[in-house]
């Protein structure tokens, strides 16, 4: 099991740096629904990511991703280079695209919409930050293969794909939490973590991918000419 939790780990906490997850809460949070549409979203999240993770893991497994004493299967160094490169190329893409210095980053149209959300609107755009934005989903389906691949028993790999559903989603519990047991300053705390992110995001995320591409690249050379 501990390989299995050491292979998604890289991956899980990719996700829950990811900063738009967690300023989209934080948006949530300040809404006069803030209540119900926090926790919605919160939960929208951990479904849609628990699914897909499961999902990826039970279908590697079937498909022979680990052979026991022998390793990983061979597929899956070809999964892990190709998840690599898509890691490169959506850093230098995330880089290429931050605003330049003196200008702030353009505003996605659900943002200035958000005091109308609903709670079943806030779940939905959980599920499509978790599962559907590319950085995320190359993430999740990166830490899920690994975990597919590793030598760890049906039981191994439950835990360690709960661990990393888990991890993948304190960008949305954490806020939450601050905001239901933070009191009279879990909004000027919230505040100061949305600026923080926003102002940090394309360093970030370029920073994140290219370390992550690099890793899973390397892991699959390495895998397939040894």
């Amino acid at each position: 099991m501990g390989d299995a939790v050491g292979q998604m780990l890289a991956s899980a906490v990719g996700i829950a740096i990811s900063p738009l997850p967690l300023i989209a809460v934080i948006l949530m949070l300040a809404t006069p629904k803030g209540r119900s549409n926090g926790v919605a979203f919160a939960a929208g999240w951990i479904v849609a990511l628990a699914v897909l993770v499961a999902v990826v893991v039970v279908a590697g497994s079937g498909g022979d991703a680990s052979h026991g004493a022998g390793g990983p299967g061979r597929w899956t160094y070809w999964v892990k280079l190709a998840l690599g490169l898509v890691f490169l190329l959506l850093g230098a893409k995330q880089w290429r695209a931050r605003p330049r210095e003196g200008r702030e980053a353009a505003t996605p149209g659900w943002m200035k919409a958000v005091d109308r959300f609903t709670p079943a609107r806030s779940a939905g755009l959980a599920a499509a930050l978790a599962v559907a934005n590319p950085k995320n989903l190359v993430l999740a389906i990166g830490g899920a293969v690994s975990i597919a691949a590793s030598g760890a028993g049906a039981g191994g790999k439950t835990v360690a794909a709960v661990l990393m559903v888990l991890v993948a989603s304190l960008c949305t519990v954490l806020p939450l939490g601050v905001y239901l047991l933070g009191g009279s300053r879990s909004q000027t705390v919230l505040g100061e973590w949305r600026g923080w992110m926003a102002l940090h995001n394309a360093a970030i995320m370029t920073t994140l991918l290219a370390v992550l591409g690099a890793k899973y690249v390397g892991d699959a050379i390495s895998g397939l000419t040894s």
